[in-house]
Order: structure tokens, then C-alpha cells, then sequence
């Protein structure tokens, strides 16, 4: 359900944020996830956007440090979706790699590093 924020945090934007996106970056829409991963040749289902919410909260957590490590973002998906296959299940997810290719699709700049094989992209 997406409600208006607009009152409450930014008066006057008319800006509508996705509360099932909390730490979604401001321009970013799940219709535009959607519109993004398609050109990818990716269908984005519940189990793909669990991902870009975790990439989008890890990122909001850390959004005051200077720089974002990409081993860091890579061991901390490692470590949430472990119980479901941990980097596999992501690769599975994402085949352009769950940290770059996710860092896309959830509006995100993927850290410095990302293309890099060993970190979570196949680009």
C-alpha cells in the first residue's frame, strides 16, 4: 500500500513513498524496479524485493560513512539469506549479481568494486 509522506516529512513535494520500501532513496518506485528489471530480462517476485529491501536498509544504515565496502554488503547478504542458500540463492535471484544487479534494481549506487566477479556481479 503506498500512502503520502508528503505532510508528514517533505510539505509541499507531493512525494509518495512506498511504506513496504521504508529506506527506499526517495526517487526510487517499485514500479520503476519492475520497469528496470524487465530490460534485464529479470520478473521480479516477493523473494527479489526482500533482497532490495535488505540492500536498501544495509545502505540507510551506513549512509554516513565516506564509503560503502562492497565485501561488506556481499558478506551481510551472505549472512541474512543464509538460511535460504545464502550467495547461491541470491546468484539465483540475480544473475547479473546480487550486489551490483540488486544495487540497480533498488535505486542504489552500487559500491566501488561491485563489477568485480568475486563481489557479487557477472558484468
Amino acid at each position: 500500500m503506498i500512502e503520502t509522506m508528503n505532510d508528514i516529512m517533505h510539505p509541499g513535494m507531493g512525494a509518495k513513498k512506498d511504506l513496504a520500501f521504508p529506506h527506499a532513496p526517495v526517487d526510487w518506485t517499485r514500479d520503476a524496479a519492475l520497469e528496470r528489471a524487465r530490460a534485464e530480462g529479470l520478473e521480479l517476485g516477493e523473494e527479489h524485493f526482500e533482497v532490495l529491501r535488505a540492500l536498501q536498509r544495509y545502505f540507510a544504515r551506513h549512509e554516513h560513512e565516506a564509503a560503502i565496502n562492497v565485501r561488506e554488503v556481499h558478506d551481510a547478504l551472505e549472512e541474512k539469506f543464509h538460511k535460504k542458500g545464502g550467495i547461491k540463492y541470491l546468484y539465483r535471484l540475480f544473475p547479473g549479481g546480487p550486489v551490483a544487479q540488486g544495487c540497480r534494481l533498488a535505486g542504489l549506487e552500487a559500491p566501488a568494486g561491485a563489477a568485480d566477479k568475486g563481489f557479487g556481479s557477472v558484468v
